[in-house]
């Protein structure tokens, strides 16, 4: 996870030490399923707390994070599984690649990877001059150039409010409809000339850079991250066994409010089948944030699979219910 689009060296990984010690409370036999396994540093924790019993089902749909990944964890042998897929479909990918029906433990971490952004040429930072790509696999068609070229002001409005809270989403969107009818938008150096244009220079002044939201909303959008972060939860939370946990790490605020309401959702009601660990999410401390000041977003949410309660039978016929 990065909350920024600066890119910078791999570091260890954000709330690392909490992510494992609420993913698995105790060694034993467990399969853990880590849905963005990235370059592997939370498996690699993962792997070390369960023991030389635990198993990990690694899933990305970057192919570079995969290679990177298979690299770190060739130590751990045929304790790990590594599939490039989208944690979508997560239940599917499960079905044809998981050890059993249950998992001891679901981990994501959300975001954008500092791997990732120290690749200039897939597009991800607004501070490099790279096309606009912006794919975590390279394998889809829509790119962050089809969307800034071909959308429609009302629809680019839409992705900049919702995906990048951008208080300048209307104007960005104006700008981006009347620079590309003078040449295409290809990119990220062309981009942000429009964002920086279109931001008033009060605006500028202060705060992150300007670019920063509308990059984040074209990334959402083009790799779908919300919808499929929404999809998953709910698999994840049928595959687990009683007593397992769902782990989730985000960095802004859209991705934590579907982990929180899923959560709180699943806990609720008649039957519910989770109980929330974290009533409210763990942030990294000070030692963490002085390694790594890009950590201040973080955001770590868990819960636990409960139980199923008893089925009870149906009386017999003609006996009172």
């Amino acid at each position: 996870m990065n909350p920024d689009g600066d890119a910078h060296p791999p570091h260890t990984p954000v709330l690392g030490r909490e992510a494992t010690a609420l993913l698995v409370p105790e060694p034993g036999p467990r399969a853990v399923v880590d849905c963005t396994v990235g370059a592997g540093g939370h498996a690699v924790l993962a792997l070390e707390a369960m023991g030389p019993e635990g198993r990990l089902l690694g899933i990305d749909r970057d192919a570079e994070a995969l290679a990177a990944a298979r690299d770190r964890l060739a130590p751990f042998g045929d304790r790990v599984r590594l599939v490039m897929a989208d944690f979508r479909d997560l239940e599917e990918i499960v079905n044809a690649h998981g050890w059993g029906r249950e998992a001891g433990g679901v981990l994501y971490d959300l975001g954008v990877s500092s791997m990732q952004l120290d690749r200039p040429e897939r597009g991800f930072s607004y501070r490099r001059d790279a096309p606009l790509d912006m794919r975590m696999d390279a394998t889809r068609r829509l790119t962050a150039a089809d969307v800034v070229n071909t959308y429609s002001k009302q629809e680019l409005t839409r992705i900049l409010r919702e995906y990048g809270e951008e208080r300048w989403a209307s104007r960005i969107a104006e700008f981006i409809v009347n620079a590309r009818r003078r040449k295409p938008l290809s990119t990220t150096a062309d981009l942000v000339d429009v964002i920086r244009a279109a931001v008033p220079s009060a605006a500028r002044r202060g705060g992150p850079h300007p670019a920063r939201r509308t990059f984040q909303a074209l990334r959402i959008e083009v790799n779908g991250e919300l919808d499929a972060l929404a999809g998953s939860l709910p698999q994840a939370v049928s595959r687990l066994a009683p007593g397992a946990r769902v782990v989730a790490l985000s960095c802004h605020s859209l991705e934590d409010r579907i982990v929180k309401r899923a959560l709180a959702g699943e806990s609720r009601g008649a039957s519910p089948r989770l109980r929330v660990l974290t009533r409210r999410p763990l942030r990294p401390g000070p030692d963490e944030l002085c390694a790594n000041p890009r950590a201040s977003a973080a955001k770590l949410r868990a819960a636990e699979r409960l139980a199923a309660p008893p089925e009870v039978p149906e009386p017999p016929d003609g006996w009172a219910a």
